[in-house]
């Protein structure tokens, strides 16, 4: 075997000699586009670990309506953010807010459509953090409103703050590389405002506040979603460079140790609060190390990196436990994983910043951003919802909620052979089809 490996080497190198490549330059342009354009499909890999990640965590009569939902934010929130999102986001910023110009992007340069797929990726991200969150109980044209408003106006605008040279905060030199607040933690505050106004599911909570478990279907489909969405996080930090250098190394490195740290100090916190060693904390743990690394995965010593996803994860199983205290039916625990642990990467991005520790300054403007995200994002989002409450509709009726939005909302169902014998299945069915 060996032999015939070392003749194959040999071959490739007869008629592709080296010479040939290091003859031709090769032009940095399409070097830093070929990166982000990888990272840009890699960060689209997070969409189907959301998909299955979320699906996994709902009941079986939900499994389509949350697939549904994901598949469906990264088309509507292309184009949305293509037409509209992108140019406030990032189009000129003479006022700081938001950006006037690149809307519906049609010329420009090979590297200024490469950065538009990569921040599309970024947007559906952002939206999508929002539907496991209030699933198994939203009308889906309902939710699908909700997509377009945050992927068209709520993210972009505080992200043209952050992210675009002219923002605001970004002029005061707020921490943010990647997006623990600009992606993740507007995609919570989007998300805690729809459970908000849509209140929990039937049978949650009890009348006398005892809390219900109502377990996921499928914890084999949690697993993979969290190990697609590790993956798509290293080109989520990684490419978050836009070029290619020695510093993707450290940002992927200190990626993951912050994920394995963030899965260690869920299951510590586990313990500590007497709750077994469940699957599904370990893997929401590893992503809150993960969203809390974010922000700071650039500019971070691997120490700190470790520290900063270890109380990620801790942070993580105690924000759900406050999720439940509050009675806020949140199905993965999205506000948690991304919300909370999304403020305190933001805030370990100053504590721990390379070479300037520690620095009082520096953390004021650290908090000053978190703030001014929840505070813009919470209440537009509210106020967002609440029009699509009284309008679209919001919430299903208790019957289509009691039967599954899979059939109610789709009128097909995930596992169709468990389905068989219900009585309702082949009349909606058929009513739906106009058969």
């Amino acid at each position: 075997m060996k032999a015939i490996v070392s003749l194959l080497f040999a071959a490739i190198a007869l008629v592709f000699p080296l010479s040939t490549f290091a003859d031709e330059a090769v032009p940095a342009d399409a070097i830093h586009t070929l990166w982000i354009v990888v990272a840009g499909a890699m960060v689209f890999m997070m969409q189907p670990g959301f998909a299955m990640l979320e699906s996994g965590m709902a009941r079986a009569k939900n499994a389509v309506n949350v697939m549904m939902k994901n598949y469906m934010d990264i088309c509507v929130g292309a184009l949305l953010f293509w037409a509209l999102g992108y140019g406030l986001m990032f189009g000129a910023n003479p006022s700081g807010w938001i950006g006037t110009d690149l809307f519906a992007m049609s010329e420009g340069g090979g590297l200024d459509y490469t950065l538009l797929f990569f921040q599309i990726m970024f947007a559906a991200t952002a939206a999508t953090i929002v539907s496991g969150a209030m699933a198994e109980r939203t009308n889906y044209f309902g939710y699908l409103v909700g997509a377009m408003g945050i992927t068209a106006v709520i993210y972009p605008v505080f992200g043209s703050w952050v992210w675009n040279e002219g923002g605001w905060l970004k002029q005061m030199g707020f921490i943010d590389f990647a997006g623990s607040t600009v992606v993740h933690s507007v995609g919570a505050w989007c998300a805690l405002a729809g459970i908000m106004i849509l209140g929990p599911r039937l049978g949650r909570f009890g009348n006398n506040g005892e809390t219900h478990m109502i377990p996921g279907h499928n914890l084999g489909f949690v697993a993979i979603g969290g190990f697609l969405l590790w993956f798509g996080w290293f080109g989520f930090n990684g490419g978050s460079t836009l070029l290619v250098g020695t510093d993707i190394g450290p940002i992927v490195l200190n990626t993951h140790m912050a994920g394995a740290a963030g899965a260690v100090g869920a299951l510590f916190m586990s313990s500590l609060t007497r709750q077994p060693a469940l699957l599904t904390n370990a893997v929401n743990g590893s992503i809150g190390g993960l969203v809390a690394i974010t922000a700071g995965c650039a500019t971070m010593d691997i120490p700190y990196a470790v520290l900063t996803g270890f109380i990620g994860g801790l942070v993580t199983v105690l924000g759900f436990i406050f999720m439940e205290k509050m009675q806020y039916d949140d199905v993965v625990g999205a506000v948690s994983v991304h919300g909370f642990a999304g403020v305190w990467g933001t805030m370990a991005a100053g504590i721990f910043l390379k070479g300037n520790m520690f620095d009082a300054d520096q953390i004021m403007v650290q908090l000053l951003g978190v703030s001014v995200a929840f505070l813009w994002v919470f209440f537009s989002a509210y106020l967002m919802y609440t029009v699509i409450s009284k309008t679209i509709g919001l919430r299903v009726s208790t019957m289509h909620e009691q039967r599954g939005l899979d059939i109610t909302e789709h009128g097909e169902v995930g596992y169709p052979e468990f389905n068989r014998d219900v009585a309702y299945l082949s009349e909606h069915v058929k009513e739906l089809h106009k058969i």
